[in-house]
């Protein structure tokens, strides 16, 4: 009878590993566009590195890439008459759908007659040479004590070094921390950060959450006159748009809280997408609990929202937003 017991239990177990291992694929597309002139690009070729799948992009430069195996995998784009991008050490998970919207940037070549140099850089480092620095959400997470936040990422970079332990305010070739200009989307933000003091430009965490932060860029000076309010650096935040081909949720808990997210297609069909996260910090649901004393806690909460409307001919808007509250408690 011992004997029947021990196999059943072997043969769920099978089952049960059978259907996990079907499971460790994702789904990775994307739109390919150039990256001046942000028109989508045909017939580019998306490889997944090390292994043998890849896509096309079709005329509307949508690339779809099936059955990519989860874990950190690099990609290669490649299209004639554009540089070749490579895309490292991405994470490719099995709860969501990854979307990756790589810019091409048109290779210059030699003519007869005439010699045309040429390097890769982006738009922003044509405005600001030699002291821009993109960055991904990756890095945020990678750095060491980063916890997500752009400000303390930056401490890693040639000339900046953190002002404060218990906040995210920056120094910036000697420059002081109030000089820090915050922009998202093109639109100039105070203070993005829970626990901010008035006048300055940091705090205690980002009010921005991961989930809803694209690849961005950090100036550090000779600032174009489109960030002339700045006086040491520049933080040009983008945030991404929602999945616009299936609904996706996201619950996700760390030491700073957790976030729970929710993206996509407001209907069948239709392009537009919607993105929204909330996120309630870690101490403050112990106090709650009455895990940890009510006395002497810092707790915070905020919501963010990315909605995209493309609109055909007329365009493509975006309605985006974001907000928090924090408060701290000191026993008396």
């Amino acid at each position: 009878m011992k004997q029947k017991y021990i196999t059943a239990i072997l043969f769920f177990l099978l089952l049960s590993a059978s259907g996990f291992a079907q499971n460790l694929t994702q789904t990775v597309r994307g739109t390919l566009m150039d990256k001046q002139l942000q028109t989508p690009l045909q017939g580019a070729v998306i490889i997944v590195i090390g292994t043998e799948i890849s896509a096309v992009s079709d005329s509307t430069g949508l690339f779809i890439l099936n059955n990519v195996p989860i874990g950190r995998r690099d990609f290669k784009v490649s299209l004639p008459g554009y540089f070749e991008v490579n895309l490292t050490n991405i994470l490719v998970t099995s709860g969501k759908e990854l979307i990756i919207n790589p810019g091409l940037e048109e290779e210059i070549k030699k003519l007869e007659g005439a010699t045309i140099k040429g390097r890769k850089k982006t738009i922003n480092e044509m405005a600001s040479p030699g002291s821009t620095r993109s960055f991904t959400v990756e890095e945020t997470q990678k750095f060491p004590a980063a916890i997500n936040d752009p400000s303390r990422m930056a401490t890693s970079f040639a000339g900046v070094v953190g002002a404060d332990d218990g906040q995210n305010l920056i120094v910036i070739r000697g420059n002081a921390p109030n000089g820090l200009l915050w922009k998202v989307e093109g639109v100039d933000v105070p203070n993005p950060n829970h626990f901010a003091s008035v006048g300055t430009s940091g705090g205690g965490i980002s009010i921005l959450s991961a989930q809803l932060m694209a690849n961005s860029d950090f100036m550090t000076g000779a600032f174009s006159s489109e960030y002339g309010n700045a006086l040491s650096g520049v933080f040009d935040m983008r945030l991404r748009k929602g999945n616009n081909n299936k609904r996706e949720y996201t619950f996700q808990a760390g030491v700073l809280g957790i976030d729970l997210a929710a993206e996509g297609p407001f209907k069948k069909g239709y392009k537009g997408s919607y993105l929204v996260n909330y996120r309630y910090s870690t101490l403050g649901l112990l106090a709650k609990a009455n895990i940890l004393p009510q006395d002497g806690i810092t707790t915070f909460q905020d919501l963010s929202f990315n909605l995209s409307f493309p609109a055909g001919k007329a365009g493509n808007f975006s309605v985006f937003g974001f907000g928090g509250i924090s408060k701290s408690i000191y026993a008396p």
